[in-house]
Order: structure tokens, then C-alpha cells, then sequence
């Protein structure tokens, strides 16, 4: 399966898109929000440039895109009348460069700038607003948005190129399904698991490991050549909390996704060959994996690494979840099952995670990560 050219979020404005169900990838990013801020302003304030590179690697569609876009700006605006103290030296601009693969929804986020500009980033001068060139009364944006598609596991951007890299829910996807999963006729050697399960083998554990290791790896040495003297990193992606590849977190919600699909194979919706033949490109590292690529890799320096989980206040836990991996991985599973089965699929999801969570607590955990570049 080519991920490049299949997996995207689903795209546009409907009821099971990307857009209306990451809610929860919203409040990631409000928790984590002054980390990316401070760290923004720290690369503004020492590396003074009068135009600043911003990419979002991962950057996915919908009004997430283009809501970090704004705090971005604002907070190196703010550094920048912090430091001036009314100075002769004019605003930074700043231009921000959207990464994702190829099939991502691109023409959405475009779509919406005009709007974004007029009234999302602009700011209020005496009740009003202004988008175009600078008046007395009125600040106009100096923010420029540009797409750059592609696998952010291949070079993105001339070298030298970035003052700062935002991530967020990226890079615990991989590049690829882990070949050594397969036997030599290609067969899955995980059968009944969509990812790490109880019933797999040490092997399919160390396959999922090394990939990461390798994707990981090759991320980092990219963005060092890509970043100039001074860029930093701020990374927000899914991980475990200890070495057991088997917990009550991000394994387990992949565990009750396969549940899900033996569910539907037991009312003969699906066969059970395409659960055999279907595996996901994910991988929940641990802090001390990601330090140790991070150590070998050598290129930047460790400047914050934190744990969260987020908040959870939603009565309908169970659908919220089922609504934002629908709205991820339909792409993937319609292309290898067929999209008749998605409401089932889901609806089966749903059901289990809200039984489970009655049970015992189901923990997912975030890591965000500052790395800055070693000079």
C-alpha cells in the first residue's frame, strides 16, 4: 500500500471530516500552547531576522492549520515589541510554509485565508479591521502562508532555509508499514493485529522499533540541515508512558479497532483474510526512545520534553474518539476493506471504548518535545 498517495485526513467540511473531529488535537495544542509560544519567541529574539521561515510539518486541514498560524504570528509580534522598545527597526514578516503529503486537503486551508487574513489574524484597530497595505489606524499582517507537499521523511526545504518547526501529531505515523512484518511471501506475520497486540511476536515488536529508529532518525537529520543556526523544533506527538509496548494507552485503542473489525467479520460484513492482510504505519515510542535517537542522532539538543494527557470532558467519550481516528484513518481503510463498512466499523469502536472506559480508565499520552539545533 502507498501511504504517500492513500493516507490523508478526510478533507472538506462534512460531518465525519478532519476539520469537525479534531477536538481533541485542538486541546493538545491549547495545552501545550505556551512551550510553542515561548519557544517561537525565543528564536525570534535571538536570531532577529527580518523575515522569519515557519514550516508546519503534519499540518493536516481545517481551521488547526490556520489557528497556530495566528499564534504564531502574534507571538513573535509581541517579542518583537518587547524587544524594540519603539526602535526604528520595522516587524519581522513572517512566512509560514504548510508540509503534508501530496493527498492532503490543501485547497480547504487556501480557501479559507481570505477570511483567515480579514478577520481571523488582523488585528483591531478602533473597532475595525484591515487587510492590505498599512494606513494610519491599522496594522496589516505581515504573515505569508505557502504550501510545501510532501514526506516530511525526505528533504522539504532548501538547507538553511527555517527559523522554527511546529509538529504536532505527525511523527508517531511512519513512513511505511515496517517490512519485517511480512514473511518472504509477504504475508503478515501479525495476523489479527492491526498494530503491537498482545499475541504478537518479539519480532513484529522489534520491526515497529527499528522503523521508528530509522524514520526518526532520518527527521532529525533533515530538519538539521534544513533549520539555520539558532532554529528550533517543537514536536507534540503520541507516545507510552514506560517500555511495555502493551498498556491501556495508544496500543490499546488500536487493540479495540482490530476488535472492531473481528466484530464485523463475525456478521460475515468482511472477510477475515483482509484483517490478516491490514496493518497500520504507527508507532508510540517511548521519552527514553525518542532521547536515545535524539543522543545518537546528534544534531540538537534536548531543551524540553514533557508528558500530558488531554483533557477529557466530553460525556460522549467514546464517539468523539471513534469520530477523530474515523476521520484519520478512513482514507487507509476504505482503500483496503471498502467504504460500506465505516459506519459499522465505527459504530462497533465507539460501543467498545465507551464499555471499556466504564471498566478502567483508558490513558492515551502526548509528548512534547523543544529540541534546538547544536551550532
Amino acid at each position: 500500500m502507498d501511504i504517500e498517495k492513500i493516507f490523508h485526513m478526510k478533507g472538506g467540511h462534512g460531518d465525519n471530516s478532519y476539520s469537525k473531529n479534531s477536538t481533541l488535537q485542538k486541546k493538545a495544542s491549547e495545552m501545550v500552547k505556551q512551550i510553542t509560544m515561548d519557544t517561537i519567541q525565543e528564536v525570534y529574539l535571538t536570531t532577529t531576522p527580518q523575515n522569519l521561515v515557519v514550516a508546519d510539518l503534519g499540518c493536516s486541514t481545517g481551521s488547526n492549520s490556520l489557528s497556530i498560524i495566528k499564534e504564531l504570528y502574534h507571538a513573535v509580534i509581541n517579542a518583537y515589541n518587547k524587544a524594540q522598545n519603539n526602535g526604528s527597526k520595522s516587524p519581522p514578516q513572517v512566512c509560514v510554509y504548510l508540509n503534508d503529503l501530496p493527498t492532503n486537503d490543501f485547497n480547504s486551508i487556501f480557501k479559507a485565508l481570505p477570511e483567515f487574513y480579514q478577520n481571523g489574524i488582523c488585528k483591531e484597530v478602533d473597532g475595525e479591521h484591515v487587510n492590505g497595505s498599512n494606513q494610519q489606524g491599522y496594522i496589516r499582517p505581515s504573515v505569508f502562508v505557502a504550501a510545501c507537499p510532501g514526506s516530511f521523511y525526505a528533504p522539504v526545504f532548501p538547507p538553511n532555509f527555517l527559523h522554527f518547526v511546529y509538529s504536532s501529531y505527525s511523527l508517531h505515523w511512519l513512513s511505511k508499514v515496517p517490512k519485517a512484518i511480512y514473511d518472504e511471501n509477504g504475508e503478515s506475520l501479525n495476523k489479527g493485529c492491526i498494530y503491537i497486540c498482545k499475541e504478537s511476536p518479539a519480532s513484529i515488536i522489534q520491526a515497529y522499533v527499528q522503523q521508528f529508529q530509522d524514520d526518526f532518525s532520518r527527521f532529525l537529520r533533515l530538519r538539521s540541515q534544513e533549520l539555520k543556526n539558532g532554529g528550533r523544533m517543537v514536536l507534540v506527538l503520541l507516545g507510552r508512558e514506560n517500555t511495555d509496548h502493551i498498556d491501556r494507552g495508544n496500543s490499546f485503542l488500536w487493540q479495540l479497532l482490530a476488535q472492531s473489525f473481528r466484530i464485523l467479520i463475525s456478521k460475515g460484513l468482511i472477510p477475515e483474510e483482509k484483517l490478516n492482510t491490514y496493518d497500520v504505519h504507527f508507532y508510540a515510542p517511548s521519552k527514553e526512545e525518542i532521547q536515545e535517537e535524539v543522543r545518537k542522532e546528534g544534531s540538537f539538543k534536548m531543551a524540553r520534553f514533557e508528558m500530558f494527557e488531554i483533557e477529557r470532558n466530553e460525556e460522549n467519550y467514546g464517539v468523539v474518539v471513534a469520530r477523530t481516528v474515523r476521520a484519520i484513518q478512513e482514507s487507509m481503510i476504505s482503500h483496503h476493506f471498502g467504504e460500506e463498512i465505516l459506519d459499522d466499523l465505527f459504530d462497533a469502536y465507539a460501543q467498545l471504548i465507551d464499555e471499556e472506559m466504564s471498566k478502567q480508565d483508558i490513558r492515551p499520552v502526548t509528548f512534547v518535545l523543544v529540541l534546538s539545533k547544536v551550532y
